[in-house]
């Protein structure tokens, strides 16, 4: 037992300590506590519920990604063992979405099939208990959301070697949706198939996985023919064909497809991440560690950037990421797409933003939402 541990206590007393219990009266206590658990989770749904039916009344909504964030934390901060947060925090996770597919029917749009890295994002931030939509573009999923068909949706926007995913960035111009959570989840490519590594003589991809895994395939497979695909799960799907082929995809698209894994972990950067967003229609009040996305744009003078970024480090606000992408406007016009720390609320943002705007023709607040990874 770790040395943090504590003895499961009984209703009426300790039991007996584990080096001197039976497995029977360990096994009994277990079921004791397993049936004091599931009580505690249903009183604590029918709270969950009680807030729900207040949300809706007043027109709010029911994800609250502020007080997931804190609820998370303050559950670490209990914990004293021997579980792991990590799986503290998993087991939560579902418990809350068993609770919010209760509180309300939420339908979570994803960009890309089943088994995609963006279908595993929603199902972390959201749980397995919700209904979840794939569509086939990004510009599906802010559709999806605008139109009230979706609750929720949840995009790629960057990856760690290969950088932003340009098509999510340029939806922000028109749309008028919110960034409300995010998710980091580190990507982890296998190489799958039916037969043997040996026999590969096709490789099926997405361009942005293969771009990951580039000097894996190079120094692995160097005289394979590489076939695009529209994403690692379709990839999987066609590598599942014959016995010749393999794919660049996820363990759960292998799972998915009754494929070998043959490889894991082929890409080339171990620290390999991709960051999505969560769309929603409104934002999340401050958490107490969150970050804001601004969308900007500026006349072509000299030195406009400058002008436009200095009341930033004027008030000491951390600015954590700047793109930059065409307007498609106007010819040479760009707009800028810049993280920070801190919430749209706080006041050092609002007073520096108050002297940015003299500086930008155009200046959107994507959201301010929980930096919880």
């Amino acid at each position: 037992m770790s040395p943090k541990a504590k003895p499961l206590k009984r209703s009426t007393g300790s039991i007996a300590a584990p080096s001197t219990a039976s497995i029977a009266e360990q096994r009994a206590a277990i079921d004791r506590v397993d049936r004091q658990i599931i009580e505690l989770l249903n009183e604590r749904t029918r709270h969950v519920l009680e807030i729900g039916r207040l949300k809706l009344k007043a027109g709010d909504e029911i994800y609250a990604p502020h007080r997931e964030r804190a609820v998370l934390e303050r559950l670490c901060q209990l914990n004293r063992g021997p579980m792991a947060n990590a799986s503290l925090r998993a087991i939560y996770r579902e418990i809350m979405s068993g609770a919010l597919g209760l509180e309300k029917s939420l339908t979570i749009a994803y960009f890309g099939p089943q088994a995609t890295f963006t279908h595993q994002a929603a199902i972390r931030r959201f749980g397995s208990s919700l209904q979840y939509v794939p569509l086939r573009t990004i510009a599906d999923v802010f559709a999806e959301v605008a139109r009230n068909r979706a609750d929720y949706g949840v995009v790629p926007v960057e990856n760690s070697t290969e950088g932003v995913v340009t098509s999510t960035l340029d939806m922000f111009v028109d749309s008028e949706l919110k960034i409300v959570s995010q998710v980091i989840l580190p990507i982890q490519h296998c190489l799958v198939g039916l037969g043997p590594p040996s026999a590969v003589r096709t490789l099926y991809s997405h361009p942005q996985a293969l771009a990951q895994c580039r000097n894996w395939v190079q120094n692995h497979l160097p005289t394979v023919e590489i076939i695009d695909t529209s994403s690692t799960t379709r990839a999987a799907e066609l590598a599942g064909r014959k016995r010749s082929a393999a794919a660049i995809a996820s363990s759960l698209a292998a799972e998915r497809y009754r494929l070998r894994i043959l490889y894991t972990d082929i890409q080339d950067n171990s620290n390999n991440a991709t960051r999505f967003l969560v769309l929603g229609r409104q934002g999340p009040p401050p958490s107490g560690h969150d970050r804001t996305s601004l969308l900007m744009s500026m006349a072509d003078k000299v030195g406009a950037l400058h002008r436009a970024l200095a009341p930033f480090r004027r008030y000491g606000i951390n600015l954590t990421k700047i793109e930059s992408r065409p307007s498609k406007r106007k010819a040479w016009a760009y707009f800028f797409f810049i993280d920070l720390d801190g919430h749209i609320t706080d006041r050092r943002i609002v007073r520096a933003l108050e002297h940015v705007q003299p500086h930008c023709d155009f200046i959107k607040v994507l959201g301010s939402y929980p930096n919880s990874e």
